[in-house]
């Protein structure tokens, strides 16, 4: 399945886009065309933005939310 095929909105783990990336490479020889290495580069993307996703998860941490007010903000200003 090529990256553009999944459905909007589904979520593939780093562990499966690791898995199509291993069998792009794999039936490709080693040698990409033009074409997989365009998929590769989206898989490589997708693969990047699931490991952080995945390790923002387990740590419990939104990277999205505000920071406290008067913790790094201030801090960082005083500095």
């Amino acid at each position: 399945m090529s990256p553009e095929a999944a459905p909007l909105g589904s979520v593939r783990s780093a562990a499966q886009l690791n898995e199509q990336i291993r069998e792009l490479w794999h039936s490709a020889g080693g040698q990409l065309s033009t074409t997989q290495r365009h998929e590769y580069q989206l898989l490589v993307t997708q693969w990047a933005a699931a490991v952080h996703l995945e390790r923002t998860a387990a740590s419990g941490h939104d990277e999205t939310a505000p920071a406290p007010r008067g913790s790094e903000g201030r801090q960082g200003l005083a500095a």
